[in-house]
């Protein structure tokens, strides 16, 4: 007897005896109901969220449930308006979170960008949940930064370079076509006009002109008009491009995300402080150690970590295959001079002052003696003049994280950097789809940054909290 086959298709005429409610619906341990329950025991007015107090007028959506459904789209990978009110209409948990009230895009942004201090407090009220529940190690950090592009289209960057180099072709080309004007009109009698295409050139000149005076008043040589806090960086893959510098420091033990922040240096070296300032500010108290790139090699950096009692382990990059390299010179400073790794002495010279990022600072400049008989002169130094030693007033921060960096626990510890940190970039960017962002502007992308991070810890804390081992309860505002 031959076998038969079944398919099942969907039944658009089947009815319910009893209308489902949402709460069937949505599955006990769905990610919208952890969002709900952490944002039900904020108190959103102590953390500055806006509400309205005046009677007059159609109601208003509350602050909870804005906050909800942002929080939530950022959860499921949806960050711009239009999706998150899309999602609020198709979405089961966009449907349970807002008991299906639909705001339309303009409310939304309207929310987002009134509440963007309170926004990024609420990274740190998570934390300080997770905390409570000894959830977050403090034992092993490792911070880092990636480079986030600007929403601002790439093509539209203006570089001062490239602007006088088209300026002076312009001139070139205005000036040909004057003389060719002026020859004609010496042969031909009657009015002369003006050609259409020196017309056509001299007001693509008053508008390359345009973009140098706005170089020229923000004094930088590279500038999006439509993004102009955001800064031309080397981004992975290759290449310059209009970008913001997001920070983040991860805990080894949690994975959780204790600090994050947006900048627009290009590099990291001046970020360390500023990081661990935050994680101590988030969660209490910094980590045993705390593991960086070579990106972070900052002297004066060093010198205030350990004004403050942070444990940083910086990479520095060795130099055993420059036997004359700064590093292996030593700096005595009571007899005020350095030695050479062939013992010769380097005596006091001069002083020079340094920019640096917060405050300028003097450095001590040390020349060599002997440099004129010094068998290793050419190798050591490419200087007619001899070889020089550029002191840090901070020197000794220096050599003390090169000591660190010898003992061979410490090394191991620092390899651990990359496994620590470098899976949240690859998460956001790869798995999330989070390359460039959706504003503009230090602050906005400040706010973005800090409810991304807020929303990877969220689905970090998921698993945990769906187990009942984590309960979002209500902590005291920061």
């Amino acid at each position: 007897m031959a076998r038969m086959s079944y398919e099942r298709d969907a039944d658009y005429k089947a009815q319910w005896l009893f209308p489902p409610s949402l709460e069937d619906l949505l599955a006990g341990d769905h990610p919208a109901r952890m969002v709900r329950e952490f944002v039900e025991a904020q108190d959103l007015k102590a953390l500055g969220f806006k509400t309205r107090q005046s009677e007059d007028g159609r109601p208003n959506y509350s602050s909870a449930l804005m906050l909800k459904v942002w929080l939530y789209g950022y959860v499921s990978k949806i960050r711009s308006t239009r999706g998150v009110e899309r999602a609020c209409m198709e979405s089961i948990g966009m449907l349970w979170l807002t008991g299906m009230l639909s705001p339309d895009h303009t409310t939304l942004w309207r929310f987002w960008r009134d509440n963007q201090k309170p926004i990024r407090k609420v990274f740190k009220q998570l934390l300080q949940v997770a905390a409570s529940f000894n959830l977050v190690g403090m034992v092993l950090h490792a911070v880092d930064g990636t480079k986030v592009l600007s929403q601002a289209s790439e093509s539209r960057t203006l570089h001062r370079s490239s602007l006088e180099k088209a300026l002076a072709r312009l001139d070139e080309a205005i000036d040909e076509i004057m003389k060719q004007t002026e020859e004609t009109s010496g042969q031909q009698s009657g009015e002369c006009r003006l050609p259409e295409r020196l017309q056509q050139r001299q007001e693509l000149r008053s508008k390359i002109q345009e973009h140098l005076d706005l170089l020229n008043r923000t004094g930088r040589d590279h500038l999006n008009p439509g993004d102009q806090e955001a800064r031309l960086m080397k981004c992975r893959g290759g290449g310059t491009k209009i970008a913001y510098n997001a920070q983040a420091v991860v805990d080894q033990q949690s994975k959780l995300i204790v600090a994050a922040d947006v900048v627009t240096d290009e590099s990291d070296n001046y970020q360390l402080v500023p990081m661990l300032d935050q994680v101590a500010d988030n969660v209490g108290k910094v980590a045993e150690h705390t593991l960086a790139d070579g990106g972070y090699e900052a002297i004066t950096e060093f010198a205030k970590a350990e004004e403050k009692g942070y444990s940083a382990l910086v990479h520095i990059k060795e130099a055993k295959d420059q036997p004359y390299h700064a590093a292996h010179f030593t700096y005595d400073a009571e007899k005020d001079q350095c030695v050479c790794p062939r013992g010769e002495a380097l005596l006091f010279d001069s002083t020079k002052t340094r920019d640096d990022k917060v405050e300028p600072y003097q450095v001590r400049i040390y020349r060599c003696q002997s440099y004129q008989t010094c068998p290793v002169r050419w190798q050591c130094s490419k200087s007619k003049s001899g070889r020089t030693v550029q002191i840090h007033p901070n020197y000794d921060a220096l050599v003390r994280q090169r000591k660190k960096l010898k003992d061979e626990r410490l090394r191991a510890l620092l390899r651990l950097r990359g496994s620590i940190i470098e899976p949240l970039f690859g998460w956001s960017k790869e798995a999330l789809g989070f390359r460039r962002w959706t504003v503009r502007g230090l602050e906005k992308v400040k706010t973005q940054w800090a409810l991304m991070c807020t929303a990877m810890n969220l689905r970090r804390l998921h698993r945990l909290w769906a187990a009942g081992k984590l309960v979002l309860k209500s902590c005291e505002t920061g």
